[in-house]
């Protein structure tokens, strides 16, 4: 999950309503080149046909664009690894090329997989979804921080306009349909395409809930999977959002002990220091926002999104610097413009579609008063009103319930001190699945483990994983 670039009739049960698909041929792939946007070397793409409902087969359909990394170790070559690069709203399809080249995911793996990449139903090069956001109009489905019940009101009556573009788009025929359900059914359309009986996966951040949800639907066609940086088992629903406030203050002692060990930054020399000066400065811009428009919700939130990765430490603390001493943001610090709202929109899509959320004010402004006491750093902003309260439409289906139901076959990695996918929810999805699942946790700070960060204990045992199928025999902590 990044923090920028995450119809009305219900039915019973989600499990069920694959049990009632009739039996679909999917056609093989017409491998080809890939859009110009998408680069790699040995990378090709192609698109197929899903169904928009898939409580009706037979009836309209929209396109999915998915790539492929192919294995040139044919005797080594095992399988297929779908993969998810999370969001929800992120594009997928130069993801296999990232992971060999950027991410250096072993030789080893790339000998025993074809691994697929693909821009999930909505999002990117397949049929994309809109709401005609503006660049200045919304800018993060992350609430803002509330410092009172008006600050909530404010922000639903922002919300409720962003829930009546979707509902009014261009493309809001397709609006209740995406997702994540409908997304991991089109994975299996995917894995029918490429002939294969099982498949394997590899997904992070959101993808984390979508292979939950992939495994959980289709048991018997998941050889291995493996996700990284778990949301949890309901995966962004109310009760997560809410958790980004936990998130905040797990990771922020790892930004304090660093600015106090950089003293050129002038934000203390000791840790509470570091920690007096995040309310000083957050109350004082509450109190008068800089001439830059620069507020105390704004200095929240470019914190929290800078504590995703260590390496955003340094402009992070430069940032606050300036802040603290009246000085305009380091230009660095100027967010550039999204080309189009799909991410974003998409995101939307996906979370509000998921799961049934509260609607009444009051309801979030309860919550925001609760978790500015709870979590004082970032709980008045996590449990803030979203455009989901104002949805257009009701789920279609309820939530697929995680169980264990189904092969031992899942491994999850986390970081201890995860701001966005805290380990609270890790924890929630490890006891869902029950014996299906092993955890690795790895004591570290930041989002994303596996390959992200340099931690042998955790990259071992994900690849170990992905290779012999085999996982700690109990829950390992590195």
């Amino acid at each position: 999950m990044k923090l920028l670039r995450i119809s009305l009739v219900p039915v019973v049960v989600a499990a069920s309503l694959v049990a009632a698909l009739p039996a679909a041929t999917a056609e093989p792939p017409g491998w080809g080149e890939c859009p110009a946007d998408v680069t790699g070397a040995g990378l090709e793409c192609a698109t197929l046909e899903v169904p928009l409902d898939y409580r009706n087969p037979d009836g309209e359909t929209i396109e999915i664009a998915v790539s492929r990394l192919a294995s040139t170790n044919p005797e080594k070559r095992r399988g297929v690894l779908l993969t998810n690069t999370g969001g929800p709203g992120g594009e997928g399809l130069a993801f296999p090329a990232i992971l060999r080249d950027n991410l250096k995911l072993p030789q080893e793996v790339l000998d025993s997989y074809d691994i697929i990449g693909m821009d999930p139903r909505g999002v990117g090069h397949s049929t994309p979804v809109t709401c005609d956001l503006q660049p200045t109009q919304w800018i993060t489905n992350i609430p803002l921080y509330a410092r009172n019940p008006a600050d909530v009101t404010a922000q639903a009556e922002q919300a409720k306009v962003v829930a009546a573009q979707c509902g009014a788009s261009a493309t809001a025929p397709l609006l209740p349909h995406i997702t994540t359900a409908n997304t991991a059914r089109d994975l299996d359309r995917v894995r029918e395409a490429l002939g294969e009986s099982t498949v394997s996966y590899f997904g992070i951040s959101y993808g984390t809930y979508l292979g939950s949800v992939y495994t959980t639907l289709f048991p018997e066609r998941s050889d291995r999977i493996l996700i990284d940086s778990a949301t949890g088992p309901g995966g962004w629903d109310a009760s997560f959002t809410r958790m980004f406030g936990e998130g905040f203050e797990d990771r922020f002692p790892d930004f304090a002990e660093y600015a106090a060990a950089h003293p050129e930054h002038g934000l203390g020399s000791t840790p509470g220091q570091v920690t007096a000066k995040y309310f000083e400065i957050a109350a004082r811009l509450d109190a008068k926002p800089t001439p830059e428009g620069i507020n105390g919700q704004v200095f929240r939130q470019l914190t929290f999104a800078k504590f995703y990765y260590d390496h955003e430490f340094p402009s992070l603390a430069r940032a606050w610097h300036a802040l603290d001493t009246g000085k305009p943001l380091p230009q660095p610090e100027a967010a550039a413009a999204p080309a189009g709202d799909n991410y974003l929109a998409s995101q939307l899509h996906v979370i509000c579609n998921d799961s049934d959320w509260p609607e009444r004010i009051g309801h979030y402004q309860r919550n925001v008063a609760v978790d500015r006491f709870r979590h004082p750093m970032f709980g008045a902003a996590a449990a803030n009103v979203t455009p989901c309260a104002f949805w257009p439409s009701e789920p279609v289906e309820p939530p697929v319930e995680i169980t264990g139901d189904g092969p031992p076959n899942v491994l999850i990695l986390q970081n201890l001190r995860d701001p966005a996918t805290p380990l609270a929810g890790a924890q929630k999805l490890r006891r869902a699945f029950g014996d299906r699942a092993r955890m690795v946790t790895a004591d570290q700070g930041g989002h994303l483990g596996y390959l992200y960060l340099d931690n042998r204990c955790l990259n071992d045992a994900g690849t170990n994983f992905l290779l012999t199928g085999q996982r700690p025999p109990r829950d390992l902590a590195c």
